[in-house]
């Protein structure tokens, strides 16, 4: 009597297969990136209120000039009505989300972190009224465009010049659009400086010379306050003429992706 034989499908792949079962493997893990960035397409209901993202360095301490500045930069954002929105962790983020929760102290929405999962910062700040965790910073980037209506870059080190590079660059394939990039501070401009210097004037240029116009660098918080406000205002004037969810349609902001 011949033995039993195993029946699958044609094209199976042996688990002792291991070259085929990278392949399989690999197959899946792209078909999983599609996946994703045919999910990306959707985007939230922007209606529902003015964001602003503060990126900034972790390690400013509670009391210094720089933690004053920005708590007092985040708390006149959201006395406007915005949503501050920060990394959630220490320093400049953890500044940002006491000045907002000092102003709207009964709005939890006003003040909203978005964490990484870091050995060395495990909770987030105490200021934080609510919370998001990602496992990769690939993820939470995307999740600070997906949320913002408009980006303040404060002093940081390279995780804060990291995330203004990347908004920046999504200014400049015009993935995002309408959306200000605003550079509060002394450091930031001898960025700029130093692209222009370096990226123009050789044969052929490195970069368009207007890509090099899309970050606003002003000298405090009162300046990046104003530019702000004007596009807090254009999006209540378009929230105020826009379908509203009961007809189906998100009410899209200014600088919302597309």
């Amino acid at each position: 009597m011949s033995e039993p034989t195993l029946k699958g499908y044609a094209d199976s792949v042996s688990l002792t297969d291991e070259e085929g079962v990278v392949r399989v493997l690999s197959e899946s893990v792209l078909g999983l990136w599609e996946v994703v960035n045919n999910l990306s397409r959707l985007r939230p209901a922007h209606w529902r209120g003015f964001r602003v993202t503060i990126f900034g360095s972790a390690r400013a301490e509670p009391g210094t000039m720089a933690y004053e500045h920005v708590k007092r930069l985040a708390h006149d954002l959201a006395a406007m009505g915005c949503e501050v929105v920060t990394g959630g962790g220490p320093g400049l983020m953890q500044a940002a989300n006491e000045g907002a929760r000092e102003a709207a102290p009964d709005d939890a929405n006003r003040s909203i972190g978005v964490r990484i999962k870091l050995e060395f910062e495990q909770h987030a700040n105490a200021f934080v009224g609510r919370a998001h965790e990602h496992r990769t910073f690939f993820s939470r980037l995307h999740h600070f465009v997906l949320l913002s209506h408009a980006f303040v870059v404060v002093p940081g080190g390279i995780g804060t010049t990291l995330e203004a590079l990347m908004i920046w660059q999504l200014l400049q394939v015009r993935n995002l659009s309408g959306t200000p990039l605003i550079m509060i501070g002394r450091m930031w401009p001898e960025l700029v400086e130093w692209a222009r210097r370096s990226m123009l004037g050789v044969e052929p240029n490195l970069a368009n010379p207007a890509d090099l116009d899309i970050p606003r660098c002003v000298p405090g918080a009162e300046e990046a306050v104003a530019i702000i406000r004007q596009y807090h205002e254009q999006w209540l004037r378009d929230r105020a003429t826009a379908p509203g969810p009961a007809d189906g349609h998100d009410r899209a902001a200014p600088g919302s992706a597309r």
